[in-house]
């Protein structure tokens, strides 16, 4: 039987009872924000490091609405295109936000916001030896996986689209190989999620959390999508620990004269 008091998501021996993973970007407004946090159940919050002025906090910004007794912040390096750029900032949140978490992004594409995967590995070395927590976002690739894994990676993230697309899960082989391959870190989708059905396919997989912004942040109604994301991370998940029924060619009667019960 199925125990959900003790599913839990655990990365770099902290333990998450929620497996949604938000973003505090794109909002309207700063209160929108915190509505769509609340009513999204995530106890983690990525914050991009690049568009908060850290040196000077007398300027509203994201930090001053997010309570870090209840959310765990994720500072991460949008916006950075090169190993040592996204090694700067990472050293920057963590001089200034007392966090060596980091949620790594080194793009290599302005278009389609790919992932640079040689520069990822690049810094996810030069950050776990300065001790650094690495949450890599990258292309859906298992060798890269791997190759992170062995750099000292805490999760890897790869994306299910590109990156505020909405375009859903594109692709579900790769997601599926990672799974079957990756279970020495957790595994998070990152990217290209629209809308909770995306989420709970996504859970579906067998993946061990998704990670979000626009998909909510850029629906009509942020706390709305917000609470259905919530609810489709969970049901996704319950559905992959209950186990689906094998998929069949043809009809299987739903009331046999013989079964389980007798």
């Amino acid at each position: 039987m199925v125990n959900k008091m003790t599913d839990s998501l655990v990365i770099a021996g902290r333990e998450f009872r929620s497996r949604l993973i938000l973003g505090s970007g794109k909002y309207a407004t700063f209160e929108l924000m915190v509505k769509a946090l609340e009513a999204s159940g995530t106890e983690m919050v990525t914050v991009a490091v690049r568009r908060v002025n850290l040196n000077d906090r007398s300027k509203e910004s994201f930090l001053d609405h997010i309570d870090p007794k209840r959310y765990h912040i994720l500072p991460n390096t949008a916006g950075c295109y090169t190993a040592d750029d996204a090694i700067r900032t990472a050293m920057l949140a963590r001089e200034v936000l007392d966090n060596n978490w980091i949620k790594l992004e080194v793009i290599g594409d302005e278009r389609t916001l790919f992932p640079d995967n040689q520069g990822l590995l690049d810094a996810t070395q030069a950050l776990t030896k300065e001790g650094f927590f690495v949450m890599p976002y990258f292309n859906d690739d298992l060798i890269v996986a791997r190759r992170l894994i062995d750099a000292g990676a805490s999760a890897v993230m790869p994306l299910a689209a590109p990156i505020g697309s909405g375009l859903g899960i594109q692709n579900l082989t790769n997601l599926r190989i990672l799974r079957e391959q990756i279970r020495e870190v957790p595994l998070i989708v990152d990217a290209g999620v629209g809308t909770a059905s995306d989420a709970a396919l996504a859970m579906e997989l067998g993946v061990d959390g998704v990670l979000m912004n626009t998909g909510v942040a850029g629906a009509d109604d942020p706390v709305a999508m917000a609470e259905a994301m919530n609810l489709g991370v969970r049901a996704g998940r319950l559905a992959y620990l209950a186990g689906r029924i094998p998929r069949k060619l043809y009809a299987s009667a739903s009331s046999p004269l013989t079964g389980a019960i007798e």
